[in-house]
Protein backbone atom coordinates (compact mmCIF):
# COMPACT_ATOMS: atom_id res chain seq x y z
CA UNK A 1 0.00 0.00 0.00
CA UNK A 2 2.51 2.56 0.69
CA UNK A 3 4.88 1.49 -2.32
CA UNK A 4 1.57 2.19 -4.40
CA UNK A 5 1.38 5.53 -2.49
CA UNK A 6 4.71 6.65 -3.09
CA UNK A 7 4.18 5.84 -6.59
CA UNK A 8 1.07 7.60 -6.99
CA UNK A 9 3.04 10.82 -5.60
CA UNK A 10 5.81 10.49 -7.71
CA UNK A 11 3.30 10.36 -10.69
CA UNK A 12 2.05 13.64 -9.35
CA UNK A 13 4.72 15.31 -8.57
CA UNK A 14 6.32 14.69 -12.06
CA UNK A 15 2.88 15.68 -13.92
CA UNK A 16 2.54 19.02 -11.76
CA UNK A 17 6.61 19.71 -12.40
CA UNK A 18 5.85 19.08 -16.13
CA UNK A 19 2.66 21.32 -16.14
CA UNK A 20 4.50 24.21 -14.40
CA UNK A 21 7.49 23.71 -16.71
CA UNK A 22 5.38 24.64 -19.70
CA UNK A 23 3.67 27.42 -17.77
CA UNK A 24 7.00 29.01 -17.33
CA UNK A 25 7.88 28.03 -21.14
CA UNK A 26 4.55 29.24 -22.54
CA UNK A 27 4.33 32.98 -20.32
CA UNK A 28 7.01 34.84 -21.87
CA UNK A 29 5.93 33.40 -25.41
CA UNK A 30 2.62 34.25 -24.75
CA UNK A 31 3.88 37.89 -23.14
CA UNK A 32 6.25 38.67 -26.07
CA UNK A 33 3.38 37.88 -28.85
CA UNK A 34 1.40 40.32 -27.36
CA UNK A 35 4.03 42.90 -27.03
CA UNK A 36 4.47 42.31 -31.07
CA UNK A 37 0.62 42.41 -31.45
CA UNK A 38 -1.18 45.32 -32.99
CA UNK A 39 -2.48 48.31 -30.86
CA UNK A 40 -6.04 47.28 -32.16
CA UNK A 41 -5.72 43.88 -31.29
CA UNK A 42 -4.14 44.75 -27.43
CA UNK A 43 -7.21 47.30 -27.13
CA UNK A 44 -9.96 44.53 -28.50
CA UNK A 45 -8.16 41.58 -26.58
CA UNK A 46 -7.97 43.94 -23.12
CA UNK A 47 -12.04 45.20 -23.90
CA UNK A 48 -13.14 41.38 -24.31
CA UNK A 49 -11.18 40.06 -21.20
CA UNK A 50 -12.48 42.89 -19.19
CA UNK A 51 -15.86 41.98 -20.62
CA UNK A 52 -15.85 38.74 -20.09
CA UNK A 53 -14.33 38.36 -16.65
CA UNK A 54 -16.81 40.87 -15.87
CA UNK A 55 -19.96 39.37 -16.89
CA UNK A 56 -18.66 35.80 -15.56
CA UNK A 57 -18.32 37.48 -12.53
CA UNK A 58 -22.05 38.53 -12.85
CA UNK A 59 -22.98 35.62 -13.37
CA UNK A 60 -21.50 33.72 -10.58
CA UNK A 61 -23.46 36.05 -8.28
CA UNK A 62 -26.63 35.92 -10.04
CA UNK A 63 -27.00 32.20 -9.90
CA UNK A 64 -25.87 32.45 -6.07
CA UNK A 65 -28.51 34.94 -5.32
CA UNK A 66 -31.40 33.12 -7.37
CA UNK A 67 -30.50 29.47 -6.16
CA UNK A 68 -30.88 31.35 -2.26
CA UNK A 69 -33.71 33.24 -3.69
CA UNK A 70 -35.72 29.56 -4.89
CA UNK A 71 -34.39 27.68 -2.32
CA UNK A 72 -35.73 30.54 0.92
CA UNK A 73 -39.46 29.98 -1.35
CA UNK A 74 -39.36 26.12 -1.89
CA UNK A 75 -38.45 26.03 2.11
CA UNK A 76 -40.81 28.82 3.16
CA UNK A 77 -43.94 26.76 0.84
CA UNK A 78 -43.07 24.04 2.53
CA UNK A 79 -43.12 25.21 6.32
CA UNK A 80 -46.19 26.89 5.09
CA UNK A 81 -47.95 23.80 4.49
CA UNK A 82 -46.73 21.96 7.40
CA UNK A 83 -47.39 24.75 9.55
CA UNK A 84 -51.23 25.01 8.09
CA UNK A 85 -51.67 21.28 8.29
CA UNK A 86 -50.17 21.16 11.89
CA UNK A 87 -52.57 24.25 12.77
CA UNK A 88 -56.14 21.68 11.75
CA UNK A 89 -54.09 18.78 12.64
CA UNK A 90 -54.23 19.19 16.31
CA UNK A 91 -57.89 19.20 16.30
CA UNK A 92 -58.23 15.93 14.20
CA UNK A 93 -55.72 13.86 16.81
CA UNK A 94 -57.54 14.50 19.84
CA UNK A 95 -60.90 12.71 18.80
CA UNK A 96 -58.63 10.38 16.48
CA UNK A 97 -60.50 11.36 13.33
CA UNK A 98 -57.89 9.54 10.88
CA UNK A 99 -60.16 10.32 8.24
CA UNK A 100 -59.50 14.01 8.63
CA UNK A 101 -55.60 13.78 8.94
CA UNK A 102 -55.40 11.85 5.92
CA UNK A 103 -57.97 14.24 3.87
CA UNK A 104 -55.30 16.85 5.26
CA UNK A 105 -52.05 14.77 4.54
CA UNK A 106 -53.68 13.86 0.78
CA UNK A 107 -54.98 17.78 -0.76
CA UNK A 108 -51.28 18.98 0.88
CA UNK A 109 -49.54 16.10 -1.43
CA UNK A 110 -51.37 16.53 -4.29
CA UNK A 111 -51.50 19.98 -4.34
CA UNK A 112 -47.53 20.46 -4.44
CA UNK A 113 -45.95 18.07 -7.16
CA UNK A 114 -42.74 18.46 -5.61
CA UNK A 115 -43.59 17.13 -2.22
CA UNK A 116 -42.48 13.90 -1.96
CA UNK A 117 -44.28 12.50 1.34
CA UNK A 118 -46.49 13.98 3.53
CA UNK A 119 -46.54 12.24 7.16
CA UNK A 120 -47.99 13.13 10.67
CA UNK A 121 -46.65 11.70 13.72
CA UNK A 122 -47.05 11.17 16.91
CA UNK A 123 -44.70 12.29 19.84
CA UNK A 124 -43.14 8.77 19.66
CA UNK A 125 -42.77 9.36 15.86
CA UNK A 126 -44.92 6.66 15.24
CA UNK A 127 -46.77 7.25 11.56
CA UNK A 128 -50.56 7.93 12.29
CA UNK A 129 -50.88 8.91 9.25
CA UNK A 130 -48.79 8.91 5.43
CA UNK A 131 -49.34 9.53 1.87
CA UNK A 132 -47.87 6.60 0.91
CA UNK A 133 -50.62 4.36 2.75
CA UNK A 134 -48.25 1.34 3.46
CA UNK A 135 -46.03 3.36 5.82
CA UNK A 136 -48.66 3.80 8.02
CA UNK A 137 -48.18 2.44 11.49
CA UNK A 138 -44.08 2.47 10.80
CA UNK A 139 -41.76 4.08 13.24
CA UNK A 140 -40.06 6.96 11.61
CA UNK A 141 -36.47 7.55 12.52
CA UNK A 142 -35.17 10.73 13.42
CA UNK A 143 -33.92 11.93 10.42
CA UNK A 144 -29.86 12.62 10.22
CA UNK A 145 -28.52 15.13 7.75
CA UNK A 146 -27.59 19.05 8.24
CA UNK A 147 -29.79 21.37 10.11
CA UNK A 148 -30.41 24.24 7.55
CA UNK A 149 -32.67 25.71 9.66
CA UNK A 150 -34.55 25.86 12.64
CA UNK A 151 -37.43 28.54 14.02
CA UNK A 152 -38.42 29.41 17.41
CA UNK A 153 -41.79 27.60 17.24
CA UNK A 154 -39.79 24.38 17.25
CA UNK A 155 -40.05 23.92 13.20
CA UNK A 156 -36.63 22.31 11.75
CA UNK A 157 -35.39 22.53 8.31
CA UNK A 158 -32.69 19.58 7.48
CA UNK A 159 -31.13 18.48 4.04
CA UNK A 160 -30.96 14.83 3.54
CA UNK A 161 -29.37 12.87 0.92
CA UNK A 162 -30.97 9.93 -0.57
CA UNK A 163 -30.04 7.57 -3.52
CA UNK A 164 -32.65 9.88 -5.34
CA UNK A 165 -30.23 13.22 -4.66
CA UNK A 166 -30.96 15.69 -1.75
CA UNK A 167 -34.42 16.47 -0.43
CA UNK A 168 -35.60 19.17 2.21
CA UNK A 169 -37.19 17.44 5.25
CA UNK A 170 -39.82 20.16 6.81
CA UNK A 171 -40.53 19.08 10.80
CA UNK A 172 -43.42 21.21 12.18
CA UNK A 173 -44.45 20.35 15.92
CA UNK A 174 -48.59 19.70 16.45
CA UNK A 175 -49.35 21.93 19.43
CA UNK A 176 -53.13 21.70 20.64
CA UNK A 177 -54.14 23.47 23.78
CA UNK A 178 -50.21 23.89 25.32
CA UNK A 179 -49.61 19.76 24.61
CA UNK A 180 -47.65 18.32 22.48
CA UNK A 181 -49.78 15.73 20.09
CA UNK A 182 -47.05 15.17 17.74
CA UNK A 183 -45.64 16.63 14.40
CA UNK A 184 -46.10 16.63 10.75
CA UNK A 185 -43.02 15.90 8.35
CA UNK A 186 -42.79 16.82 4.45
CA UNK A 187 -40.39 15.99 2.42
CA UNK A 188 -39.75 18.55 -0.60
CA UNK A 189 -37.67 17.64 -3.94
CA UNK A 190 -35.13 20.05 -4.36
CA UNK A 191 -35.95 18.77 -8.63
CA UNK A 192 -37.68 21.96 -9.04
CA UNK A 193 -34.57 23.85 -7.48
CA UNK A 194 -32.33 21.85 -9.68
CA UNK A 195 -34.93 23.10 -13.29
CA UNK A 196 -34.82 26.42 -12.22
CA UNK A 197 -31.24 26.44 -12.06
CA UNK A 198 -31.09 25.15 -15.06
CA UNK A 199 -33.22 27.43 -17.16
CA UNK A 200 -31.65 30.37 -15.05
CA UNK A 201 -28.35 28.94 -16.35
CA UNK A 202 -29.86 29.09 -20.15
CA UNK A 203 -30.79 32.64 -19.63
CA UNK A 204 -27.58 33.90 -17.92
CA UNK A 205 -25.51 31.86 -20.68
CA UNK A 206 -27.17 33.30 -23.33
CA UNK A 207 -26.97 37.15 -21.90
CA UNK A 208 -23.51 36.62 -21.63
CA UNK A 209 -22.62 35.52 -25.25
CA UNK A 210 -24.82 38.60 -26.15
CA UNK A 211 -22.38 40.62 -23.93
CA UNK A 212 -19.27 38.97 -25.15
CA UNK A 213 -20.26 39.48 -29.02
CA UNK A 214 -21.69 43.07 -28.03
CA UNK A 215 -18.13 43.68 -26.43
CA UNK A 216 -15.96 42.26 -29.08
CA UNK A 217 -18.00 44.24 -32.02
CA UNK A 218 -17.81 47.50 -29.61
CA UNK A 219 -14.30 47.12 -28.84
CA UNK A 220 -13.79 46.74 -32.62
CA UNK A 221 -15.36 50.51 -32.81
CA UNK A 222 -13.49 51.92 -29.62
CA UNK A 223 -9.98 50.32 -31.54
CA UNK A 224 -10.65 51.61 -34.65
CA UNK A 225 -11.68 55.34 -33.28
CA UNK A 226 -8.55 55.28 -30.93
CA UNK A 227 -6.62 53.44 -33.87
CA UNK A 228 -7.38 56.12 -36.74
CA UNK A 229 -5.65 59.27 -35.21
CA UNK A 230 -2.15 57.09 -33.37
CA UNK A 231 -1.82 55.95 -37.35
CA UNK A 232 -2.29 59.35 -38.50
CA UNK A 233 0.30 60.44 -36.15
CA UNK A 234 2.46 57.69 -36.64
CA UNK A 235 2.70 58.36 -40.18
CA UNK A 236 3.43 62.44 -39.89
CA UNK A 237 6.17 61.26 -37.70
CA UNK A 238 7.25 58.66 -40.40
CA UNK A 239 7.68 61.49 -42.79
CA UNK A 240 9.11 63.76 -40.50
CA UNK A 241 11.81 61.94 -40.13
CA UNK A 242 12.74 61.73 -43.49
CA UNK A 243 11.61 65.14 -44.13
CA UNK A 244 9.07 64.46 -46.42
CA UNK A 245 5.96 66.15 -44.87
CA UNK A 246 3.62 68.01 -47.01
CA UNK A 247 0.43 68.69 -45.85
CA UNK A 248 -0.66 69.09 -41.89
CA UNK A 249 -2.14 65.46 -40.36
CA UNK A 250 -6.20 65.29 -39.71
CA UNK A 251 -7.64 66.16 -36.03
CA UNK A 252 -10.51 63.54 -35.94
CA UNK A 253 -11.47 64.70 -32.43
CA UNK A 254 -11.19 67.26 -30.07
CA UNK A 255 -10.28 65.18 -27.52
CA UNK A 256 -6.20 64.65 -25.99
CA UNK A 257 -5.87 62.61 -29.33
CA UNK A 258 -7.02 65.69 -30.98
CA UNK A 259 -4.71 68.26 -29.20
CA UNK A 260 -1.84 65.78 -29.61
CA UNK A 261 -2.30 66.25 -33.49
CA UNK A 262 -2.42 69.56 -33.49
CA UNK A 263 0.97 70.16 -31.54
CA UNK A 264 2.38 68.01 -33.77
CA UNK A 265 0.89 69.79 -36.89
CA UNK A 266 2.73 73.08 -35.34
CA UNK A 267 5.87 71.16 -34.83
CA UNK A 268 5.51 69.58 -38.00
CA UNK A 269 5.92 72.86 -39.25
CA UNK A 270 8.46 74.91 -37.56
CA UNK A 271 10.75 72.03 -38.03
CA UNK A 272 10.06 72.03 -41.97
CA UNK A 273 11.10 75.82 -41.62
CA UNK A 274 13.78 75.15 -39.59
CA UNK A 275 15.16 72.29 -41.97
CA UNK A 276 14.71 74.70 -44.51
CA UNK A 277 16.93 77.36 -42.94
CA UNK A 278 19.52 74.98 -42.06
CA UNK A 279 19.28 73.21 -45.78
CA UNK A 280 20.75 76.63 -46.80
CA UNK A 281 22.63 77.75 -43.83
CA UNK A 282 24.85 73.98 -44.92
CA UNK A 283 24.80 74.74 -48.53
CA UNK A 284 26.30 78.41 -48.26
CA UNK A 285 28.59 76.79 -45.72
CA UNK A 286 29.60 73.88 -48.57
CA UNK A 287 29.77 76.44 -50.92
CA UNK A 288 32.36 78.40 -48.53
CA UNK A 289 34.61 75.28 -47.79
CA UNK A 290 34.95 74.87 -51.29
CA UNK A 291 35.73 77.73 -52.51
CA UNK A 292 38.92 77.59 -49.32
CA UNK A 293 39.44 74.02 -50.95
CA UNK A 294 39.92 75.85 -54.62
CA UNK A 295 42.08 78.63 -52.87
CA UNK A 296 44.43 76.27 -51.56
CA UNK A 297 44.63 74.12 -54.19
CA UNK A 298 45.49 77.48 -56.12
CA UNK A 299 48.03 78.50 -53.88
CA UNK A 300 49.84 75.31 -53.68
CA UNK A 301 50.09 75.30 -57.77
CA UNK A 302 51.04 78.72 -57.35
CA UNK A 303 54.29 77.95 -55.84
CA UNK A 304 55.19 76.12 -58.92
CA UNK A 305 54.75 78.47 -63.01
CA UNK A 306 55.19 75.40 -64.50
CA UNK A 307 52.29 73.13 -62.34
CA UNK A 308 49.65 76.01 -62.05
CA UNK A 309 46.31 74.75 -62.56
CA UNK A 310 47.36 71.05 -61.89
CA UNK A 311 45.07 70.27 -59.39
CA UNK A 312 41.83 71.67 -61.70
CA UNK A 313 42.79 69.56 -64.42
CA UNK A 314 43.63 66.24 -62.74
CA UNK A 315 39.96 66.50 -61.24
CA UNK A 316 39.12 67.28 -64.66
CA UNK A 317 40.46 64.40 -65.89
CA UNK A 318 39.45 62.60 -62.48
CA UNK A 319 35.41 63.45 -62.99
CA UNK A 320 35.57 61.97 -66.60
CA UNK A 321 36.91 58.64 -65.11
CA UNK A 322 34.55 58.48 -62.27
CA UNK A 323 31.62 59.45 -64.27
CA UNK A 324 32.41 56.95 -66.77
CA UNK A 325 32.92 53.86 -64.26
CA UNK A 326 29.00 55.16 -62.51
CA UNK A 327 30.13 56.83 -58.88
CA UNK A 328 27.27 58.38 -57.48
CA UNK A 329 27.23 62.43 -57.90
CA UNK A 330 27.93 62.47 -54.59
CA UNK A 331 30.71 60.87 -54.23
CA UNK A 332 31.93 62.47 -57.62
CA UNK A 333 31.85 65.68 -55.49
CA UNK A 334 34.08 64.21 -52.94
CA UNK A 335 36.18 62.95 -55.73
CA UNK A 336 36.74 66.44 -56.78
CA UNK A 337 37.76 68.11 -53.52
CA UNK A 338 40.12 64.91 -53.13
CA UNK A 339 41.82 65.62 -56.56
CA UNK A 340 41.65 69.49 -55.07
CA UNK A 341 43.86 68.07 -52.27
CA UNK A 342 45.93 65.57 -53.69
CA UNK A 343 49.09 67.24 -53.39
CA UNK A 344 48.49 69.73 -50.19
CA UNK A 345 51.55 67.83 -48.65
CA UNK A 346 53.90 69.94 -51.09
CA UNK A 347 53.30 73.10 -48.86
CA UNK A 348 55.73 71.51 -46.47
CA UNK A 349 58.06 70.72 -49.41
CA UNK A 350 61.28 73.32 -49.44
CA UNK A 351 61.36 75.34 -52.88
CA UNK A 352 64.87 73.97 -53.67
CA UNK A 353 63.24 70.78 -54.12
CA UNK A 354 60.03 71.70 -55.37
CA UNK A 355 61.58 73.89 -58.14
CA UNK A 356 64.67 72.38 -58.86
CA UNK A 357 65.48 72.40 -62.64
CA UNK A 358 67.81 69.59 -62.59
CA UNK A 359 67.86 65.84 -61.49
CA UNK A 360 66.98 65.57 -57.74
CA UNK A 361 69.24 63.77 -55.18
CA UNK A 362 68.51 60.36 -53.71
CA UNK A 363 67.86 62.41 -50.70
CA UNK A 364 66.39 65.03 -52.14
CA UNK A 365 63.63 62.50 -53.83
CA UNK A 366 63.12 60.35 -50.73
CA UNK A 367 61.79 64.21 -49.29
CA UNK A 368 59.75 64.80 -52.55
CA UNK A 369 57.92 61.67 -51.66
CA UNK A 370 56.84 62.43 -48.26
CA UNK A 371 54.45 65.26 -49.56
CA UNK A 372 51.82 62.64 -49.34
CA UNK A 373 52.58 61.55 -46.01
CA UNK A 374 52.03 65.42 -44.81
CA UNK A 375 49.70 66.43 -46.80
CA UNK A 376 47.76 63.21 -45.12
CA UNK A 377 49.16 64.80 -41.61
CA UNK A 378 47.67 68.22 -42.29
CA UNK A 379 44.26 66.58 -43.20
CA UNK A 380 44.06 64.81 -40.54
CA UNK A 381 43.91 68.38 -38.37
CA UNK A 382 40.12 68.26 -39.12
CA UNK A 383 37.23 65.24 -38.99
CA UNK A 384 35.86 67.02 -41.71
CA UNK A 385 38.57 66.04 -43.72
CA UNK A 386 39.76 62.47 -42.46
CA UNK A 387 37.65 61.18 -45.70
CA UNK A 388 40.13 62.43 -48.15
CA UNK A 389 43.17 61.01 -46.40
CA UNK A 390 43.46 57.96 -48.49
CA UNK A 391 43.41 59.85 -51.43
CA UNK A 392 45.89 61.82 -50.67
CA UNK A 393 48.27 59.21 -48.68
CA UNK A 394 48.64 56.42 -51.43
CA UNK A 395 47.90 58.24 -54.73
CA UNK A 396 51.15 57.79 -55.61
CA UNK A 397 51.10 53.87 -54.77
CA UNK A 398 51.58 51.00 -57.88
CA UNK A 399 49.44 48.55 -59.17
CA UNK A 400 52.35 46.55 -58.41
CA UNK A 401 53.29 47.37 -54.89
CA UNK A 402 55.90 49.29 -55.84
CA UNK A 403 55.02 52.87 -54.94
CA UNK A 404 55.02 55.08 -52.20
CA UNK A 405 54.34 54.90 -49.09
CA UNK A 406 52.85 52.22 -47.89
CA UNK A 407 53.55 49.51 -51.20
CA UNK A 408 49.39 48.65 -51.79
CA UNK A 409 48.64 46.48 -53.96
CA UNK A 410 46.22 46.30 -56.46
CA UNK A 411 42.79 46.66 -54.93
CA UNK A 412 43.72 47.35 -51.69
CA UNK A 413 44.79 50.72 -53.19
CA UNK A 414 41.61 53.20 -52.17
CA UNK A 415 39.05 53.71 -55.58
CA UNK A 416 40.01 57.62 -55.84
CA UNK A 417 43.62 57.41 -55.36
CA UNK A 418 43.91 54.97 -58.47
CA UNK A 419 42.10 57.67 -60.30
CA UNK A 420 44.02 60.03 -59.34
CA UNK A 421 47.11 58.49 -60.59
CA UNK A 422 46.38 57.99 -63.82
CA UNK A 423 44.96 61.91 -64.06
CA UNK A 424 47.80 63.12 -62.03
CA UNK A 425 50.68 61.26 -64.04
CA UNK A 426 48.74 62.00 -67.59
CA UNK A 427 48.47 65.64 -66.70
CA UNK A 428 52.40 65.75 -65.33
CA UNK A 429 53.57 64.50 -68.83
CA UNK A 430 51.94 66.61 -70.64
CA UNK A 431 52.95 69.59 -68.67
CA UNK A 432 56.09 71.34 -68.74
CA UNK A 433 58.60 70.97 -66.10
CA UNK A 434 62.16 72.55 -65.61
CA UNK A 435 63.92 69.75 -65.94
CA UNK A 436 61.77 68.68 -69.63
CA UNK A 437 59.68 69.45 -71.98
CA UNK A 438 56.00 68.62 -72.54
CA UNK A 439 55.12 65.25 -73.98
CA UNK A 440 52.58 64.81 -76.68
CA UNK A 441 49.32 63.94 -75.83
CA UNK A 442 50.26 60.53 -78.08
CA UNK A 443 53.09 59.49 -76.29
CA UNK A 444 51.56 60.04 -72.59
CA UNK A 445 48.88 57.64 -73.78
CA UNK A 446 51.00 55.63 -74.79
CA UNK A 447 52.97 55.47 -71.37
CA UNK A 448 50.33 55.42 -69.74
CA UNK A 449 48.99 52.21 -71.71
CA UNK A 450 52.50 50.49 -70.88
CA UNK A 451 52.63 50.97 -67.38
CA UNK A 452 49.12 49.40 -66.68
CA UNK A 453 49.02 46.16 -64.48
CA UNK A 454 52.79 47.70 -62.88
CA UNK A 455 52.17 51.23 -62.03
CA UNK A 456 47.99 51.34 -62.90
CA UNK A 457 45.41 49.74 -62.32
CA UNK A 458 44.32 48.23 -65.55
CA UNK A 459 40.85 48.46 -65.95
CA UNK A 460 40.86 52.04 -65.10
CA UNK A 461 43.20 52.77 -67.63
CA UNK A 462 41.18 51.20 -70.58
CA UNK A 463 38.55 53.28 -69.57
CA UNK A 464 40.86 56.23 -69.80
CA UNK A 465 42.49 55.55 -73.20
CA UNK A 466 39.22 55.32 -74.27
CA UNK A 467 37.89 58.48 -73.44
CA UNK A 468 41.11 60.31 -74.57
CA UNK A 469 40.69 58.13 -77.69
CA UNK A 470 37.03 59.78 -78.15
CA UNK A 471 38.69 63.16 -76.99
CA UNK A 472 35.95 63.07 -74.37
CA UNK A 473 38.02 65.27 -72.41
CA UNK A 474 36.80 68.33 -73.77
CA UNK A 475 33.76 67.54 -72.50
CA UNK A 476 34.62 66.89 -69.48
CA UNK A 477 33.03 68.66 -65.80
CA UNK A 478 34.65 70.66 -64.66
CA UNK A 479 33.57 70.84 -61.36
CA UNK A 480 30.22 69.41 -59.85
CA UNK A 481 30.80 71.11 -56.59
CA UNK A 482 28.03 72.88 -56.02
CA UNK A 483 25.53 70.49 -58.13
CA UNK A 484 25.12 68.46 -55.26
CA UNK A 485 22.32 69.57 -52.70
Amino acid sequence: MIAVLRSFANKTSSYLHALLKFFRASVPLMTQRYRSASLRFKIAFFVVILLTSTSFILCIVTVQIMNNYILNEIIKRGESVGKSIAASAGYNLMPKDLLGLDNLVFKAKSSNSDMLYVTIVDPDMKTIVHSATEMIGETKPIAQGRLYRETADGTTVKELTNSSGSIFEILCPIVFMNKSLGSVIIGMNKSILIEAQRKVGNMILIVFGIIVVLGIFASSLLASFLIKPIKELSAGVEELKYGTTKNPLRIYSQDELGKLTHNFNEMSALIATQRGKLTEYARDLEEAYVSIVKVVAAAIDARDSYTHGHSARVAQLSLLIGNQIGISKEDLRDLEVACLFHDVGKIKTPDSILLKPGKLTEAEYKEMKQHVVYGASILSWAPSLFKYIPSTRHHHEWHNGKGYPDGLVGDNIPLFAAIITIADAFDAMTSDRPYRKALFKEEALRQIARNSGTQFRPDLVEIFLELMEKDDVQDAPLSVVGAVG
